[in-house]
């Protein structure tokens, strides 16, 4: 049994607090004192009710909700045949419960601003909650809900969504027609010119400014849609051969003034050193400026920048990507520099390096980028990697970035570029929803024939629930963001025109989440899916997934994907729903969080490769998205061993990443791991190991949650999920 002050209640607003037995006491009393003398319970009465309650909910490990407790009141005062207290208990609680739903938004709005809403505040680990530019998008976003729920979304995705059933991702967004995440047409916008705050802005002139202009973008899509965004430098670098022809030149009337030598050589060197100089500067301008940027939601821009050389040709423009790349792994390694003069891992922009035959061999041409990234990721845990060699058996032939953090375009053949090429940059994707599988395994109470037929019936309501965020995306002007529709991002249309063709026939996709296939699997026959008998299960469910999403594209020429959740926030939410409405089941649903897509457990003993194969044959099932990866100790005079699993990942695996330790304890200069700990009252909290400094404000923590790195810090059920983490390494 826990002890009283450690177990944990759940407001209705959002907030955690410790379980004080002493407001029930005073809740039956109150209610006592409202009825006749002759009918009143004696004191001894109410603490025993009291004392019962506290039995009840003593063994549980979770947070009980304060509807729950309640519920427990009302029993034990009929338990005690106080008939009338009762009476007057459940007239209380009607009262209050109509005080609340006349302004459903007020509460939730009250504990964003006082910083207290457990759910909402670290919904995304990259946006602070306390500042105002945060809390004005949170505001906003509580309206858009409630606006949503009451009158937008139809009744029973509504209800699916508040009992876990299904989650509705960004409601707080749903009320405007923005979209989810997107792979920006930068190339189009850099050679053919652009428009952003209805300024015109032509086709650079050298690569510095073509950095700048890359960063006005980012910043400028960021704020015209919800999700992730992703830039390739391949579109940077046809520039550098312009500064270089610039500079060269410079330099040539430069000696001629001076009447310096015009040796070919000796301009050529000084040309290449200025050239390196302006790149670095060019980096080093979108590293800090998309740090430093705020855009109207409250974060920096959620951008992720793809480097694969064989994306331009062969020759010097390969070579100048390479300079380019090498500049954005040496920046990043160094990091930044925070408020105190601390060089710490930045949040962004997420980095994906390709790993292809050019730069995966000790003797291909590219090996020192490979190498240089394999020291980056160990000290920042940026690049994640790609195996182009995985991607093109699974994707058609073609290698291409993720939108963001993980969303990935399927590829059509209905969307070509002018030279007959696939379409990938400018297409998008409108929204998700996911499906709770662990709800579905717990419904069917381990009855195999009724989780199938429980299953179906609910990817139906996904369907349903997806089509309501097709539907208010349809008829969206491109007025409302010309820097997405109008002017090149995502397409070229004119003013006043509909943005519903690119709704259908694959220009943009539709995705269906899924969470928890590991707890589904141990609900339904007892085992993990890594276990042979349990595996089979788990990959028909996955297909079952895939079949739907077929079957609805070819009926509706809508391009639906399977798509591999991140469950930042929804990992908690879920998870106490789960705890709701089927209690607590061992390991299906006692934890405050539950599994991302088809992850093997994070409690789970096993290696990093066998990890990223086993991981391999789901990530096949997820066309629409998903990454893997493996939890590893501080690497940084090890990096032979990051080299041997970045060859794996090429031979094994799509998409996957190391997930390292970055921290610091600007309370004392610790800059080695920052602990979970558990707090007197149970929560759990960030401790530096060598001072015991707990105050989050001076602690520096970058964790990797949800293929993005979070430095925000997490909710209690994502804290609880990076504290039980196990290494594979």
């Amino acid at each position: 049994m826990q002890n009283p002050t450690k177990i944990r209640v759940i407001k209705r607003n959002g907030e955690e607090v410790s379980y004080d037995i002493v407001k029930i006491v005073n809740a039956i009393s109150k209610a006592n004192a409202e009825v006749d003398k002759i009918h009143q319970m004696n004191e001894y009465q109410v603490r025993a009710i009291a004392d019962t309650i506290t039995q009840q909910i003593q063994s549980s490990t979770r947070a009980i909700s304060v509807e729950e407790i309640q519920d427990m009141v009302e029993t034990g005062i009929m338990e005690m045949r106080g008939y009338e207290v009762a009476q007057k208990y459940v007239r209380y609680r009607y009262k209050r419960e109509i005080t609340r739903k006349s302004n459903t938004t007020d509460n939730g709005i009250l504990s964003l601003l006082e910083h207290i809403n457990e759910e909402v505040k670290q919904e995304n680990s990259n946006k602070n909650p306390i500042i105002n530019s945060t809390q004005r998008d949170y505001m906003a976003g509580e309206v858009s809900k409630d606006l949503s729920k009451r009158v937008l979304l139809p009744e029973e995705v509504v209800r699916a969504h508040e009992a876990g059933i299904i989650h509705f991702h960004d409601m707080d967004y749903y009320a405007q027609k923005e979209h989810n995440c997107d792979l920006i047409n930068l190339e189009d916008m850099l050679q053919n010119g652009t428009v952003i705050s209805e300024t015109m802005i032509e086709k650079p002139h050298s690569f510095f400014t073509a950095c700048n202009v890359t960063t006005q973008i980012v910043a400028q899509v960021a704020s015209n849609q919800y999700g992730g965004q992703s830039f390739s430098l391949a579109h940077l670098a046809p520039f550098v051969d312009i500064s270089r022809k610039k500079i060269h030149q410079s330099v040539v009337e430069e000696r001629t003034q001076t009447g310096e030598s015009l040796d070919e050589d000796i301009i050529s060197k000084i040309t290449e050193l200025r050239l390196r100089e302006e790149i670095k500067n060019g980096i080093q301008t979108i590293q800090y400026q998309l740090i430093t940027l705020m855009t109207c939601n409250g974060q920096a821009p959620f951008v992720t920048v793809f480097m694969y050389l064989d994306e331009v040709e062969e020759g010097r423009t390969r070579d100048d990507l390479a300079m380019i790349i090498e500049e954005v792994l040496r920046q990043r390694m160094q990091g930044v520099k925070n408020e105190k003069g601390v060089w710490i891992t930045p949040a962004f922009p997420k980095l994906i390096y390709v790993l292809d035959e050019d730069n995966i061999t000790e003797d291909s041409k590219y090996w020192y980028l490979t190498e240089l990234s394999a020291r980056c990721t160990a000290k920042r845990m940026v690049p994640d990697y790609i195996s182009a060699k995985v991607q093109r058996e699974l994707k058609s032939g073609e290698v291409y970035t993720c939108m963001g953090c993980r969303s990935f375009l399927t590829v059509e053949d209905s969307q070509r570029n002018p030279d007959g090429s696939h379409k990938f940059y400018g297409r998008f994707n409108q929204g998700v929803v996911t499906i709770n599988l662990v709800d579905v395994a717990c419904s069917a109470e381990g009855d195999m024939e009724r989780f199938w037929e429980i299953l179906d019936e609910r990817l139906e309501l996904c369907h349903r629930a997806l089509r309501c965020r097709h539907e208010r995306l349809k008829g969206t002007s491109s007025d409302v963001a010309p820097i997405l529709w109008q002017n090149g991002a995502l397409a070229r249309l004119k003013k006043g025109e509909l943005i519903d063709p690119l709704l259908y026939n694959g220009y943009s996709t539709i995705s269906l989440g899924y969470a928890g296939l590991y707890e589904m699997c141990m609900r339904m026959t007892g085992k993990s899916h890594t276990d042979p008998e349990a595996k089979p299960f788990a990959l028909a469910v996955m297909q079952r997934l895939n079949d739907k999403c077929k079957e609805w594209k070819e009926a509706e020429k809508i391009s639906y994907s399977v798509y591999g959740t991140p469950m930042e926030s929804t990992t908690y939410r879920f998870a106490k729903c789960l705890q709701r409405r089927f209690g607590k089941i061992k390991g299906v649903t006692d934890k405050n969080y539950i599994t991302n897509s088809y992850h093997v457990h994070v409690t789970e003993e096993i290696d990093a490769f066998t990890k990223l194969k086993f991981e391999s044959e789901f990530q096949k099932l997820s066309p629409g998205g998903a990454i893997s990866y493996v939890e590893v100790p501080d690497m940084q005079k090890n990096i032979p061993a990051v080299l041997s699993v970045m060859k794996f990942i090429y031979d094994n695996i799509m998409y996957a990443e190391l997930n390292t330790k970055s921290d610091y304890c600007i309370n004392c200069g610790y800059d080695g791991e920052i602990r979970i700990v558990e707090n007197e009252s149970g929560k759990l909290v960030w401790e530096c190991p060598n001072c015991g400094n707990r105050d989050q404000d001076l602690l520096s923590v970058a964790r990797r949650t949800c293929g993005y790195i979070g430095t925000q810090f997490w909710n209690q059920g994502r804290t609880q999920e990076i504290r039980d983490r196990v290494l594979h390494l």
